[in-house]
């Protein structure tokens, strides 16, 4: 199920799910309802002092009653004072909790789903489930529960007082219930509708920033400028209005609520000055009853505000836990990988990157032999990384099998057969940590220094690392924005020679390099290669003509397969056409 459009569900049982989270913090959650409680309470008995206040004190003077409320008034303020911190300190602890959770099994999943999901949604929509939409349910669990109990309480509470006041003036209350019910589910409706566009919004946002920032040399040397501000306007436009319209209907509802509790009110006054309840209404009772209903009208609007609030959290929790509802990666898998050989074998092997797409791969069949270096080669598009994403499993094929020393790679362990995998990608990878960090990365940590080093001088990284201000202790900023293309491609190199596995990948592995580091890395991956399965992905047909077996993909298949020099003998081979292309151009330059 694609995340970026969560499936309807009703609000209830993605709300309970959503409180389930706070089963951690039972002991907090029960002091704290407890002293919203005692605020609602404390609240209440202020406002039922006031008919003697009124009755006893300003009609009859009478002195046990001042006594009475000099020590009573700070009382029950001090009460509801310790009761309103209780809450506020409570209900953001358990908050924060639950945005932590949510965001370690949010980020727990995405390093377990499959690499199609990548494919699929945009990575600003990924960012913004983990850092927007977990705040919304920070609320929903904390603010939102925190009006609706102490106001619904306050209600509660103030309408029992009115009853006991008088039952016959208060019952105008149940016809102001239904209409503030309609109005709420209504508006409900709505914000749940435009809370969901509100997270797309937020996701495109955060989606066109990371692309300016990430591309900003090319925005300015294509002059893009103008366009990428137009693009940012429209989304954040789209997003104001969406909060726009969210506002308006909080206001709407808020003006509607009022209106009907005034009416309410105004029922009230009509009813007491009617001459059969006349006589029995004191003054005490009547202001008693008209603070009573003072006092519901803010938690009314209160009440209806926080659905805004309640609605978003839904919202935004339907799509958090569609992603923690996708199904991990297949791991079936119960082979170990100990002892490998690498022998890597392709049997009429199909792939598709999505439902109905073309295929990346069609029926493609060769061998990559144990300790041997498999070179493949084509045109952009040919299906050549496909292949190298196939071997870890990022991406299962559609038909066909793939099998490693005889055995189907879906049999291996995934963290058995990654473990048994070096990869250096044409996307150079480097971390926001130090060089020893990145080299050493993962289940490598803690490696022992001089392998470390070791490893750098065989990338030819050595020279450059202990140059740097702190050597291998050097953090590297974001994206290893220090380093040249060539140095973070090096250091990429050296990641891959600590990890010292059986098979590795090379998928236009001196992309970045020139010419001199080439020729020292080239030198220093012959050595590496030495007793390795390599799998090594070029454009350049140089860095391959020592291979044992170029594969030659076009349009997903493999037309050819066989050494440098035994392809370079057939006569109009694709593979020699290749080559003939590519040295005519270099001869030309």
């Amino acid at each position: 199920m694609d995340a970026a459009a969560p499936r309807e569900a009703s609000a209830w049982p993605t709300y309970r799910r959503l409180l389930g989270y706070l089963r951690p913090y039972r002991l907090v959650a029960a002091t704290v309802l407890l002293s919203m409680v005692v605020d609602a309470a404390a609240l209440t008995a202020f406002t039922r002092l006031v008919q003697p206040i009124v009755d006893d004190l300003f009609k009859k003077h009478d002195q046990q009653t001042v006594l009475l409320l000099v020590l009573a008034i700070p009382a029950i303020f001090l009460v509801r004072a310790v009761g309103t911190f209780v809450t506020s300190y409570g209900m953001t602890y358990m908050g924060r909790g639950v945005v932590q959770a949510l965001r370690e099994q949010v980020l727990a999943r995405y390093l377990r789903l499959p690499g199609a999901f990548f494919g699929r949604e945009a990575s600003g929509h990924q960012i913004t489930r983990i850092t927007y939409n977990t705040e919304q349910l920070a609320q929903a669990t904390t603010e939102a529960v925190r009006v609706s109990v102490t106001d619904t309480l306050t209600v509660a509470f103030m309408v029992g007082l009115m009853l006991y006041t008088n039952w016959r003036i208060s019952l105008i209350l149940l016809v102001m219930v239904p209409a503030i019910a309609a109005v709420v589910v209504r508006v409900s409706r709505r914000m749940r509708r435009i809370s969901r566009n509100i997270q797309r919004s937020m996701g495109d946002i955060t989606g066109a920033v990371g692309e300016v920032v990430a591309a900003w040399r090319e925005v300015r040397i294509y002059g893009g400028q103008s366009y990428e501000s137009g693009r940012f306007h429209h989304t954040s436009d789209t997003n104001r209005v969406l909060n726009v319209k969210v506002a308006a209907a909080n206001s709407v509802s808020t003006a509607l609520v009022q209106f009907l509790a005034a009416l309410t009110l105004t029922g009230i006054i009509f009813l007491v000055t009617r001459p059969s309840i006349l006589p029995s209404m004191t003054a005490g009772k009547f202001v008693s009853i008209m603070l009573a209903m003072g006092a519901i009208l803010p938690s009314l609007k209160r009440m209806t505000n926080v659905q805004s609030m309640l609605q978003r959290g839904i919202s935004a929790a339907q799509d958090v836990f569609a992603v923690l509802d996708m199904p991990p990666e297949a791991d079936t898998g119960t082979r170990g990988a100990e002892g490998l050989r690498g022998r890597i074998e392709f049997r009429g092997v199909t792939m598709r990157y999505a439902p109905g797409a073309d295929a990346a791969l069609r029926a493609a069949s060769f061998t990559c032999a144990a300790g041997e270096v498999t070179a493949l080669v084509g045109r952009s598009g040919s299906g050549k990384t496909t292949v190298a994403h196939l071997i870890p499993r990022f991406y299962l094929p559609e038909s066909g099998e793939i099998l490693l020393d005889g055995a189907p790679l879906a049999g291996y362990r995934l963290a058995d057969l990654r473990r048994a995998i070096a990869w250096v990608g044409q996307d150079v990878v480097v971390f926001d940590r130090t060089v020893a960090e990145n080299i050493a990365y993962g289940e490598m940590a803690g490696a022992d220094e001089r392998a470390i080093i070791t490893a750098a001088e065989a990338a030819n990284a050595w020279d450059f690392i202990r140059q740097l201000p702190q050597g291998l202790h050097t953090p590297l900023g974001q994206r290893g924005m220090l380093l040249s293309g060539g140095q973070r491609q090096r250091i990429a190199i050296a990641r891959a020679i600590l990890k010292n596995a059986p098979i590795l990948i090379l998928d236009e592995a001196t992309s970045a390099l020139d010419t001199e580091s080439e020729r020292l890395i080239q030198d220093a991956l012959v050595r590496l290669m030495q007793g390795r399965t390599t799998l090594v992905i070029a454009h350049r047909l140089s860095t391959v003509e020592r291979a044992h077996t170029i594969v030659v993909l076009d349009g997903g298949r493999v037309v050819e397969q066989g050494s440098h020099d035994s392809l370079l003998a057939k006569p109009g081979s694709a593979y020699a056409m290749l080559h003939r292309l590519q040295f005519e151009t270099a001869a030309a330059d």
